[in-house]
């Protein structure tokens, strides 16, 4: 029997009013504001009123370096969700929203897969609340604001040369990473470099998933650099006077999103920040109301733990006063083996010894994880070509690293699938066991702490960055923002910055070539080795088999 698509599978599900699936978490039908009738934004009044409230357990779902094998860390999270609901628990799935770059890219959506997604699938791909527009629109508004600020005089005396906030679209164009702005003489302004970053990389998206009520978010966006005087002094958004407007873009946008899974469990989709790019997390509104809502929350971080968990601890977590009680990484034996030396045409061979070797890269993000005083379990999203050798030799290995995995079905049967690693992760929670800390303290110098992220999470020798950025971060430290976090750009594909480099290597450095201030959102940005904050499109995009049916319905997403 043929394998249904994801789209089919989520097509064919049965739906409930969102209205009910509020009701799950106990929020009234007058405190949801509906998007037709299988979503909904959550109000801020009720966000408000929940405050006082305990907070529950808080699961992170993490994963080894993602390979074109596939590991399935959002399918994980929201199965794990559904187990949880399964067994009894009250529980909701925290995941971000999809951009659609890579959705008519490479890489496809981010509701999850086979029977265990998030619908309306096709919507969530899509546009879904618009909350990505708002921000696009956001972020382009102070861009416009800023060129007509100098095209009526500049009294605020910007340096033309020294702007530095880049204009964003939603969608993967390499075209735009560098132009040249104003041309066609004197009506259209003064000529200068210019840019684009897609959307996800905005800080205007890293701060709506970073603030706690709209009050903050206009704060925050007020403390966006936009761009320098010729004495070097900074210009703020609200020295132009923008960051009114921008908040009232953003007003429904910073609600989060009420949605279902196949299975009618709730979860929260909102906020879009990539991990590679940026801190990879969704906001802190939707997690820290589900955490008031339920006891427990499954929420994930983008990519690897390398990435996504070591931004979620060093940077939400910090920034929120949250903490995990037990932190999930998710593997694969395909991926394993390719880690192992294993191309991907012979992926579907058993080799054992190829799935040993290729265990260091799991091995050593176990261990890292670790590091920030939380307990660690394994779950091994299983394929159909997986033989019990296979998956015997990665829990033996994760034994020996003084953790535990489990074999997880629930790609291709729901919750019923995953009731052990549900089970199992209650019971960790529920030990309190967790002594979470940041691995690096607020005070430490900037350059410092990109070291220390190189060195305990990636395990490089060191970073690598010319007098220029020293001399950058040694400012930033002088004004006042030596406080600051540090959000590392990087391939999401290699501990290294060499993308083709699996396993766990050794013996590398890091190699920063620009920093940027975030100071809105409340860190430094490290772009490392060849990251690309505008991505482009592949040989083949998948654009190219996303249509209409005969029946007006979407094909192609995945």
């Amino acid at each position: 029997m043929a394998v249904k698509s994801d789209i089919e599978i989520a097509r064919a599900a049965t739906k409930r009013p969102i209205q009910d699936i509020g009701a799950k978490l106990g929020i009234h039908s007058d405190d949801l504001v509906p998007y037709g009738h299988d979503k909904a934004k959550v109000s801020q009044r009720l966000i408000d009123a929940v405050q006082d409230r305990p907070d529950g357990k808080l699961i992170l779902v993490t994963a080894i370096n993602p390979t074109p094998a596939g590991e399935g860390k959002t399918t994980t999270t929201v199965g794990l969700g559904d187990g949880l609901n399964a067994i009894g628990k009250k529980a909701v799935v925290c995941i971000r929203e999809a951009s659609l770059g890579p959705c008519f890219g490479m890489k496809g959506g981010a509701a999850g897969g086979g029977y265990a997604q998030v619908i309306p699938m096709e919507d969530m791909n899509l546009h879904f609340t618009g909350d990505f527009h708002a921000i696009t629109s956001a972020h382009n508004l102070l861009a416009a604001m800023i060129d007509n600020h100098v095209y009526w005089g500049n009294t605020l005396d910007i340096d033309i040369r020294r702007v530095v906030w880049r204009r964003v679209m939603d969608m993967n164009d390499r075209a735009l990473r560098q132009i040249t702005a104003s041309l066609g003489g004197v009506a259209n302004g003064f000529p200068r470099e210019a840019g684009f970053d897609i959307t996800v990389a905005s800080e205007v998206m890293a701060i709506l998933c970073l603030a706690r009520n709209l009050a903050d978010l206009q704060k925050r966006l007020g403390d966006i650099i936009v761009a320098y005087r010729r004495d070097k002094t900074p210009v703020y958004c609200r020295d132009l006077k923008a960051d009114g407007a921008m908040t009232v873009l953003l007003k429904d946008a910073l609600q989060p999103n009420l949605v279902q899974t196949l299975e009618n469990n709730p979860a929260f989709v909102h906020g879009g920040p990539f991990a590679n790019i940026a801190h990879g997390c969704n906001s802190v509104t939707a997690t820290t109301t589900a955490l008031k809502l339920a006891d427990y929350v499954v929420t994930e971080a983008g990519f690897g733990a390398d990435l996504g968990a070591e931004k979620f601890m060093n940077i939400k977590c910090r920034k929120a006063g949250i903490a995990p009680a037990c932190v999930v990484v998710v593997a694969t034996v395909r991926a394993m083996k390719m880690n192992g030396g294993v191309a991907k045409a012979d992926l579907g061979f058993e080799n054992v010894a190829a799935v040993q070797a290729g265990c260091a890269n799991l091995g050593r993000h176990i261990e890292n994880v670790k590091s920030f005083g939380v307990p660690v379990i394994v779950a091994i999203n299983h394929f159909v070509s997986d033989t019990e050798a296979e998956v015997d030799a990665v829990k033996a290995y994760v034994a020996s690293q003084g953790s535990e995995a489990l074999l997880c079905k629930h790609w291709a049967q729901g919750s019923a699938g995953i009731i052990d690693l549900a089970t199992r992760v209650a019971e960790i929670a529920d030990l309190d066991a967790a002594n979470f800390a940041p691995i690096y303290p607020d005070a430490m110098p900037l350059f410092d702490k990109m070291q220390t992220i190189a060195q305990k999470i990636y395990r490089a020798d060191g970073v690598i960055a010319d007098d220029k950025i020293r001399d950058q971060l040694a400012q930033w430290e002088n004004q006042g923002y030596g406080h600051l976090p540090v959000c590392m750009a990087k391939t999401q594909y290699s501990f290294t910055t060499d993308p083709e480099r699996r396993g766990a290597p050794t013996g590398f450095t890091i190699p920063v070539r620009e920093v940027r201030l975030s100071a809105g959102a409340g860190f430094i940005v490290a772009i490392c080795g060849e990251i690309m904050t505008m991505p482009g499109l592949p040989r083949v995009p998948s654009a190219e088999t996303i249509m209409l049916n005969e029946d007006g319905q979407i094909e192609g997403l995945f």
